[in-house]
């Protein structure tokens, strides 16, 4: 087989999708079932599978730098006339770079599809611009009703990370079911359960101890309703609070100077922590130390935290609708995330219910060891098998 990935996703921080094209780039390489694999990256080539950090993309062929579409991205993401600009000149400069490659199958793992004249695969994470589009910025949404259509017509397959992604986007768009195809997220097996003395060091550089906190790992924005759970979390008895700090990890996002104003507010009592964005690193004893960990989300595409809470032995609260179900399973509590109350409750149950925490803990683990990577790119390798054929 022949493929074009584009790895333009894979830059830090890394979240959701620039981990699953991470992932994604990475156990390709090794899968050893390419005549020719290329990497490419706003117009031009990476000779390697690209890493997680900016040092480990050195290898970027045509002048050793990235090309002025990545700095404009970078620098201008937030600019609503940078993001016009940028999305009418990509997809042309896609195309010219890629006209030659039409033997090969290219795939976009990040949602937009430049024209190709060979067959084409798209990753559709999530339709949130579609359904909420309250909980991004107009540019974005904008951006993505113009790109996500033409997606769609041009891509021969498209992949989503849920059947529950997968349905929304054969309702919305009115496509064959055949046409999109389900290749769930995998969990690095780096996060897995620790006990107390083994993350004592690590935790220490973050000012925590091990099974004293509640986590939630997300981008501080509208769709992870983190200010809900700043309702729910304030609603326990203080004695709980006094023994469970609540801990947030995550990048700004957009729309979050209100919330962040609100954190740093609460943070000088002592009972919420912010350590903004937390290194792939430092990830796994985060959550291994874990007591509990919240994912109150309105809508997720998958809710990758949510499977790597489970895999590090730590009991789960998250959100009953979107992929949430589908991901925890019976291995969670679930719960209204428009609901207060019903998130304190749940909050409470799970930092006091030994019963219910151990049934959580066992059956979370089994249900992380139920999705790997490797089997995410088996069936994306079946995908680009069925379109060489």
């Amino acid at each position: 087989m022949r493929l074009i990935l584009a790895v333009d996703a894979i830059f830090p921080p890394l979240t959701g999708i620039g981990r699953y094209a991470l992932e994604l780039a990475q156990g390709l390489a090794a899968s050893g079932e390419f005549d020719s694999l290329r990497y490419y990256l706003h117009g031009r080539w990476l000779t390697a599978a690209p890493g997680a950090s900016p040092e480990d993309n050195s290898a970027i062929a045509d002048g050793g730098r990235p090309g002025i579409l990545a700095k404009a991205r970078v620098q201008l993401a937030q600019v609503p006339l940078a993001v016009r600009v940028y999305a009418a000149l990509a997809p042309r400069v896609a195309s010219l770079r890629l006209r030659r490659y039409r033997d090969h199958v290219f795939h976009s793992p990040n949602f937009i599809l430049p024209p190709f004249a060979g067959p084409s695969v798209a990753t559709v994470h999530d339709l949130s611009t579609v359904m909420y589009p309250q909980f991004h910025p107009a540019a974005r949404v904008a951006l993505m009703q113009r790109a996500m259509p033409q997606t769609v017509a041009r891509a021969t397959r498209l992949i989503t990370p849920s059947e529950s992604v997968r349905r929304e986007v054969i309702a919305h768009f009115g496509l064959a079911a055949g046409r999109v195809v389900a290749t769930p997220l995998g969990v690095d097996p780096v996060f897995a359960p620790r006990c107390a003395t083994d993350l004592a060091s690590d935790l220490r550089t973050l000012g925590l101890q091990a099974g004293t906190y509640l986590l939630c790992v997300a981008t501080l924005e509208p769709r992870k309703n983190i200010g809900r759970l700043l309702d729910a979390y304030q609603d326990l008895p203080q004695a709980l609070r006094q023994r469970y700090p609540l801990v947030l990890a995550g990048a700004p996002g957009w729309h979050g100077e209100a919330l962040n104003r609100r954190i740093r507010d609460l943070a000088q009592g002592g009972q919420v922590r912010q350590l903004g964005y937390v290194s792939q690193a430092q990830l796994p004893a985060l959550y291994a130390g874990a007591r509990l960990f919240a994912f109150p989300a309105l809508y997720e595409g998958f809710g990758l935290p949510v499977l790597e809470a489970m895999a590090s032995g730590v009991p789960v609260v998250t959100s009953d609708c979107s992929s949430l179900p589908e991901v925890a399973g019976d291995a969670a509590l679930l719960v209204n995330p428009l609901d207060t109350d019903a998130l304190r409750a749940a909050l409470a149950r799970g930092l006091e219910d030994e019963g219910w925490r151990g049934v959580a803990r066992e059956r979370g683990l089994a249900r992380a060891a139920e999705r790997s990577w490797p089997q995410c790119v088996a069936r994306t390798l079946a995908v680009y098998r069925s379109l060489s054929a």
